[in-house]
């Protein structure tokens, strides 16, 4: 064979190959299950404890006492502290653009060091949280963008380095450190003793250099051996689950209102769930329990320069 003849065969043997990789899909992604998605993206969470009771800062769940009446959560706390496993409540809700998921940690009293027989400072049940926004970006698991935190009555932004979101209606309030479990960047949040507002951690010791650091586990939970344990798992629970958190949210053992805990010691039914937390100064249109319900169009508003953004849900729980 002539080399011209060589080269034309070779050429069209590449041609060919070429072709049928054009015509070949490409492999597909895997598309994660919401508990895959919740364990991937779930805070490192550094609570602060008190030294006054440092058991009453644990992370818990509703039903850690083993039944769902929440007018006994209080009194309940201390009996048993192995009850006290690390935990916290997850949801997913998506659009074609993206993932949003709200964590939501819970503690059996928000609670003082000094009396407060007026209920001025402290309420039966505590619920603050996290909402995260993860853009679908080709990845199995995506790419984090943004962090919206419960505190109160007031959320506070986050964007990791890097990060293309900018102010909008609310201010940035700082940026989102990442930390690496076995080689996984997670987001990481700081919560509150006594009060739990739940902030970004700003890399810092906590106030008064004890505290508990939660990481994310699969399959295990765990209660702190003290008020100052750097390591200990907590576990994920799914707010849709049947029987739980959202199936009971008509259930007046558990609920005195939509989205409020029952409680009678301090402040009577001070404590809310995710679609129960407000802003208080965020605007008319985002009313109460938006950013569980509708967080697409919260972080929407709140933020600018997302790029490609929709606000429309393929599947969203809180609305049936």
């Amino acid at each position: 064979m002539t080399l011209l003849r060589r080269l034309t065969a070779v050429g069209s043997a590449l041609l060919t190959a070429a072709a049928l990789a054009l015509l070949r899909p490409a492999p597909a992604v895997a598309v994660p299950t919401d508990a895959e998605l919740a364990l991937r993206w779930a805070p490192v969470h550094y609570q602060d404890t008190a030294a006054a009771d440092y058991d009453a800062d644990y992370l818990s769940t509703v039903d850690y006492d083993g039944e769902w009446d929440t007018l006994n959560n209080w009194e309940h706390q201390d009996d048993v502290l192995s009850r006290l496993t690390g935990g916290a409540y997850y949801s997913v809700v998506e659009t074609a653009t993206h993932w949003f998921l709200v964590y939501a940690y819970y503690h059996p009293r928000d609670w003082e060091d000094f009396p407060d027989p007026f209920g001025l400072f402290t309420h039966e049940n505590d619920m603050e949280g996290v909402l995260l926004t993860v853009r679908k970006d080709g990845s199995t698991f995506g790419r984090l963008e943004a962090m919206v935190t419960v505190a109160h009555n007031d959320f506070y932004s986050y964007v990791p380095a890097g990060g293309t979101y900018t102010s909008g209606r609310e201010t940035v309030d700082g940026t989102l450190l990442m930390q690496n479990v076995d080689g996984v960047a997670h987001p990481t949040t700081f919560q509150e003793a006594k009060g739990h507002g739940i902030f970004r951690w700003n890399g810092a010791n906590f106030p008064g250099g004890d505290g508990v650091v939660y990481l994310p586990d699969a399959t295990t939970a765990e209660v702190p051996s003290s008020g100052n344990d750097r390591s200990v798992a907590y576990g994920l629970t799914d707010t849709f689950a049947p029987g739980g958190l959202w199936a009971r949210r008509a259930d007046p053992i558990t609920f005195a209102g939509p989205g409020t805990f029952r409680g009678d010691n301090g402040a009577d039914n001070a404590a809310n769930s995710p679609w129960g937390w407000d802003d208080q100064n965020d605007g008319g249109d985002i009313p109460r329990g938006l950013l569980a319900t509708d967080p697409a169009y919260l972080v929407s508003t709140y933020f600018a320069n997302e790029g490609s953004f929709s606000l429309t849900y393929t599947r969203n729980a809180y609305r049936g």
